[in-house]
């Protein structure tokens, strides 16, 4: 027997002194079997039918009858040899029986009860001495049809709810009841005897040690902390505090007019966190709190290629989330669960409700499966992607590079171009996870140059200026810097490598120009670059993301700092206080007079919080193209 079995066994095998008197009720085997389903009335008129005593019908103790069902089957446990787990630690003295009432609350354990024997489960029941609306009769499936594998439940344990997410339903083999369903759950919060998914020595699904519970699954019932109504449900209102977060419909452009962006500073603005769920929340909050770039999400027509659930997990997303979002400043934490479920259900990515994940997970299950969306970046080599990932070999002379220098080492490296100007560019730097960082600090570029990456775009020549009709990768960082260094027109390129240290060079390619602008090359003076604006970094520290944003567009926005867990309200039970904050002095910091300051700066501790978060946390950068968003 397990440590957590043993702990009910042993609450029923406590002296004779700290019992109470009296002889237990003679209950038939027919009554035995019913005891579980029955209210504390009826077993108590039972127990009094042959008794001139008169009772007086109390409340309902479920707790208590499982103990007396308990005690009925000591005998079988002291006979049978049990040695699964620690030994059996039976009380010497006579055993005396019990009335029912005779355990008060703090007699019972707090954890659920799984009765085990020699032959196998007898019972799988939950203590809960609540008001009887998880009395469902035995054999009676209601309440079960809806829960399936991902399904958020909940399970009252004298009287407190517990709260999970199904991971297993089947049945115990030796369960003397055939047919009953029993389900495996992942508990939100750790108790101690429960197991990591085991269950009398065999495995059902894998969690973390003391998380994995198993009941029948009549037990479990929908978390009523993410039903719909909350007036019907006003536990979820406690369950994240009294803020109010109803649907909107219909379209709302992101907040741009200063009144707007200001109301969003504050206390409980922004997504509220829940459940491992900041990954999710700093990068929703980054997508669509003051940016429309990927608004075409939320209305694109369904397809004969989507999925059946795609016009509800975009409603989901567009009316609950986010139209909320840019309406009342605030997302209630249950509306981001739903969405959480729905992607937990639907995609390849498992333990999106509960566990540790990071943003390029989401943006996967979000976007290329359930959503379908067409890929933001199409590439050179025919490949297509979502976000960019920076490869790069560090360069130990680089005490703080920028996102600017290490994406054009990156694509230095791979020797690759993107076909077209992105309207959206997530880049995510050279670190994994929260274990490995390649830089302590990298500095965000407000503006990228995307102008050399882009396939047959034209170029300028690194030494005249003229239209680029070559590059060479070997030239990278010798004639400037940057991948503009490697751009050159025809005589700029024999000059350049007539040097004998560049004569031996071997990368050199020629540059597919479009043959309209090559026309039009000696007439329009300068080339024109292509840039892309920062709106967002989405930053991790010790396992926790948040996320930086620009509120607008232009360089005079100014910039929030979003946290979806910045506060708390309670303890194991309570909800997080989700907060944005202006950062007034963030361009000080980040800009051409501020990266001065910074290589002044050694230690990092020295820096002011929210800068030294942006500089050393960075997880993913933001990028968007305004003209470009306009066509797509």
């Amino acid at each position: 027997m397990t440590p957590f079995h043993m702990l009910a066994f042993e609450q029923l095998t406590t002296p004779t002194s700290q019992r109470g008197p009296g002889p237990p009720p003679s209950y038939s085997e027919k009554e035995w079997e019913l005891l579980p389903h029955m209210t504390y009335g009826q077993k108590n008129s039972m127990s009094n039918k042959d008794s001139g005593h008169d009772h007086k019908p109390r409340q309902r103790d479920k707790g208590k009858i499982l103990n007396r069902n308990m005690e009925k089957k000591n005998n079988k446990w002291k006979s049978s040899g049990c040695t699964s787990g620690r030994p059996l630690q039976v009380n010497s003295e006579p055993e005396q029986t019990h009335p029912v009432g005779s355990f008060g609350d703090s007699d019972l354990p707090v954890h659920p009860l799984c009765h085990l024997s020699l032959h196998g489960i007898d019972q799988l029941e939950v203590v809960s001495d609540g008001d009887g609306v998880y009395d469902t009769p035995e054999g009676s499936l209601d309440g079960e049809e809806d829960l399936d594998i991902g399904s958020m439940v909940e399970v009252v344990i004298k009287e407190v709810p517990r709260f999970g997410v199904i991971r297993w339903i089947g049945n115990i083999p030796g369960d003397k009841k055939d047919g009953r369903k029993a389900a495996g759950v992942e508990m939100e919060d750790s108790e101690d005897g429960l197991s990591d998914g085991t269950f009398s020595g065999k495995r059902y699904f894998s969690c973390a040690p003391g998380k994995a519970l198993f009941v029948l699954l009549r037990m479990c019932h929908k978390d009523s902390r993410f039903l719909e109504s909350v007036s019907s449900n006003p536990r979820a209102s406690l369950a994240f505090g009294s803020m109010d977060c109803q649907p909107v419909g219909g379209s709302v452009a992101p907040l741009s007019a200063p009144d707007d962006v200001r109301a969003m500073f504050g206390k409980n603005r922004g997504i509220q966190g829940h459940q491992n769920s900041c990954y999710l929340d700093a990068t929703l909050f980054s997508m669509f709190a003051f940016t429309s770039v990927f608004d075409n999400l939320l209305f694109r027509p369904q397809t004969a290629h989507d999925i059946k659930e795609y016009n509800e997990v975009q409603r989901v997303l567009r009316e609950e989330i986010v139209n909320p979002l840019r309406a009342n400043l605030f997302v209630r934490a249950d509306r981001i669960m739903k969405l959480r479920t729905m992607l937990d259900h639907l995609s390849s990515v498992r333990g999106l409700t509960t566990e540790e994940k990071d943003p390029e997970e989401f943006l996967h299950s979000l976007l290329a499966q359930i959503l379908q969306a067409e890929p933001l970046l199409q590439l050179s080599s025919g490949q297509e992607a979502y976000h960019y990932q920076l490869f790069v070999d560090k360069d130990e002379k680089l005490n703080l590079p920028s996102v600017q220098t290490l994406f054009d080492q990156s694509f230095l490296t791979s020797d690759i171009k993107l076909k077209q100007v992105p309207s959206c560019l997530i880049i995510q730097m050279p670190r994994f996870g929260k274990d490995y960082k390649m830089y302590p600090r990298i500095l965000p570029s407000m503006v990228l140059d995307v102008t050399d990456v882009i396939e047959d775009s034209p170029r300028q020549c690194i030494i005249c200026g003229k239209l680029a009709e070559y590059e060479c990768r070997e030239c990278f960082g010798q004639c400037g810097s940057g991948l503009e260094s490697i751009a050159f027109c025809a005589k700029c390129m024999d000059k350049v490598h007539s040097h004998k240290k560049r004569g031996a060079h071997a990368s050199t390619r020629r540059l597919k120009v479009p043959p309209d602008f090559q026309m039009l090359a000696d007439h329009c003076g300068t080339i024109p670059r292509v840039y892309m604006e920062l709106f967002a970094v989405v930053c991790i520290e010790t396992s926790h993301y948040v996320a930086f944003t620009r509120c607008g567009s232009g360089a005079d926005a100014t910039w929030c700092f979003f946290d979806s867990m910045a506060d708390r309200k309670g303890e194991q039970h309570g909800y997080n206080i989700p907060t944005v904050v202006e950062c007034g002095d963030l361009m000080q910091w980040v800009g051409d007079e501020g990266s001065q300051m910074l290589h002044a700066v050694t230690d990092n501790k020295a820096l002011p919080d929210l800068p030294r978060r942006l500089l050393c946390d960075a997880y993913m950068c933001f990028y968007q193209s305004p003209k470009v968003m306009m066509y797509r």
